[in-house]
């Protein structure tokens, strides 16, 4: 029964946040106007910019910020115990996540689609807007490396995903020519396509998958190298030929998802087996600020910035889409992220199954025991209402991968994006162009996985993600907070979660710094440095422009005083 409440409650919360708080931004703060001319009308090119339906968007969206981020932060931050990471998703996405989505999403859209980095410039300073772009690159950079990884890992370990997952592909392109070339039913084709697509993970439970080893390379580097052809593939066309429309099936597959979880919670009356607060589980690092930036994508992520201002605000038809796309997405986003969090800890038959994946910090943070948790604690779910475990295993890690791909997908069009305003900046022309950004950004994120033997190089800088990807976040909040401070507008509904943000990862930071000092692992100290003098320096170029500014103000009073 408790599960079943604390399901019921956060939903509530959610509702109610987005029907009084979001509407109060969008109204008050944001004053969002349906008439305003959006980027995808006044630069609309048939590939980046284009116009798109408020729930196409909507799917683009979600499914790009979702990932496995709010599935596989909320399955590790379960060690602290389950009442901590509840906590954090309600809250922390409420006040935090989507505030900071939707506001990067309106600021992006009223200044052409300009991404948050690119934006930092003229709302601060260009050394800002450079600082900026660096963190941005290097998060996209560990992103795009980590989830090609990942993503071949979870098409190894449920072989009963891979037909179900590549299908997607000539799924979507159909839907896409369909809606698009001939002005189809967008209600209708929905429907056939989502048929089709869990004809495809049935049959995907017969028919399992498996890719031997090729030229001598393993299965995993060969996954790895057909992902980022892919990757780049899918970044390079128009968003409206693959990226909207196989995000846009994602986004009912995960609606359906929720759907069946959120019924076999209320009709299988699962108990909690895990504690409720566990401070000081065996190895893990505190539990603040850790779980604060474990959790991630399920509360707040710098990475839904880049998203917001990378790809969404460059197809918003309307302005007043933003509230449901920005704060909306997010609100989902963390409905997800409690489900998840209730499978982790009630999806077990008693403690000593549960303590199965969280004996220990290295055993929870396994990226098998990650995704494991999840998809077990879901099957069981999914058993209370009749389906069967092999289809459910299915169903589940179709789920997961599904949303691994779409970020993968998003991630490198946004590279692609950041490494084009970086080739301008250094007049760089020719590398600003479409194909050779996107090569770039492709090609170095296979030299970051080809460090390491088995494409595991991306998990050398992997320790330094979560405090980068939520540092992100908390100097994204600082854009916008200059932006309306500059207007005159309120802007304590940044920076107070700014502030936070900023503390909490800086925080973690220096405990992580301490710990590679420790292990000796030098190069994470160097990095680990340099990001911090990053953050330490855009901080003191904001405070510099206030007191110039502050102090030209009070010069122009005194003149018009005399």
């Amino acid at each position: 029964m408790a599960s079943i409440l604390i399901a019921v409650i956060s939903f509530f919360a959610f509702i109610i946040a987005y029907n009084t708080y979001g509407r109060f931004l969008a109204r008050k703060l944001f004053a969002l106007n349906a008439d305003a001319l959006t980027p995808a009308h006044e630069l609309e090119d048939g590939v980046d910019y284009v116009p798109t339906k408020r729930s196409i968007l909507f799917g683009h969206h979600y499914s790009s910020i979702a990932g496995t981020g709010p599935i596989v932060g909320p399955a590790i931050a379960v060690i602290w115990g389950w009442l901590p990471a509840l906590l954090w998703v309600v809250l922390g996405s409420i006040f935090m996540g989507a505030v900071h989505d939707f506001g990067t999403l309106v600021i992006s859209a009223r200044a052409k689609g300009e991404s948050i980095g690119e934006l930092s410039e003229k709302i601060i300073s260009p050394r800002v807007r450079t600082l900026l772009l660096l963190i941005i690159f290097f998060t996209l950079w560990i992103v795009v490396a980590i989830f090609a990884l990942i993503i071949g890992v979870l098409l190894i370990k449920y072989p009963m995903s891979v037909f179900a997952i590549w299908m997607e592909i000539p799924l979507a392109l159909l839907v896409g020519y369909m809606i698009y070339k001939k002005k189809a039913n967008l209600t209708l084709w929905s429907l056939i396509a989502v048929g089709i697509m869990y004809i495809t993970i049935y049959l995907g439970t017969f028919w399992q998958l498996s890719l031997p080893s090729i030229f001598g390379l393993s299965p995993i580097m060969v996954w790895l190298f057909i992902l980022l052809i892919y990757a780049y593939i899918a970044s390079t066309l128009p968003v409206t030929t693959l990226l909207q429309p196989r995000d846009y099936i994602n986004s009912h597959e995960l609606f359906i998802g929720l759907i069946l979880l959120g019924l076999g919670l209320f009709v299988g009356h699962h108990t909690i087996v895990a504690p409720a607060i566990q401070a000081h589980p065996a190895g893990a690092p505190p539990l603040v600020p850790f779980i604060f930036i474990t959790i991630a994508c399920g509360a707040i992520s710098g990475f839904h910035g880049l998203v917001s201002s990378g790809t969404s605000s460059k197809q918003l038809n309307r302005e007043t889409d933003a509230q449901m796309i920005g704060y909306g997405g997010m609100l989902l986003e963390a409905a997800l992220a409690i489900l998840v969090i209730l499978a982790c800890v009630a999806g077990f038959k008693d403690t000593q199954a549960w303590n199965v994946h969280y004996i220990s910090w290295s055993a929870a943070g396994s990226l098998g025991a990650k995704v494991d948790a999840f998809v077990e604690g879901g099957a069981s779910f999914l058993a209370s209402i009749g389906i069967g475990h092999n289809f459910a295993l299915a169903l589940l890690s179709v789920f997961v991968v599904s949303f691994a791909g779409t970020t993968l997908d998003t991630a490198t069009r946004i590279q692609r994006y950041v490494i084009s305003e970086l080739a301008e900046d250094y007049h760089l022309s020719f590398l600003a162009k479409r194909h050779p950004a996107t090569i770039l950004a492709v090609g170095s994120a296979l030299f970051l996985a080809l460090l390491k033997s088995g494409g595991e190089g991306g998990l050398i800088l992997w320790p330094l993600f979560g405090t980068v990807n939520q540092l992100l976040a908390g100097l994204t909040l600082l854009v916008l907070t200059v932006y309306f401070l500059k207007r005159a507008k309120p802007a304590s509904y940044f920076w107070i979660p700014m502030l936070f943000m900023i503390i909490m990862t800086g925080w973690a930071m220096i405990v992580n710094l301490i710990n590679f000092i420790n292990t000796a692992d030098w190069l994470l100290v160097v990095i680990d440095v340099l990001i911090l003098l990053l953050e330490v320096w855009m901080i003191l170029e904001v405070i510099r422009i206030f007191v110039e500014s502050r102090k030209r103000g009070q010069s122009a009073s005194s003149h018009l005083n005399r």
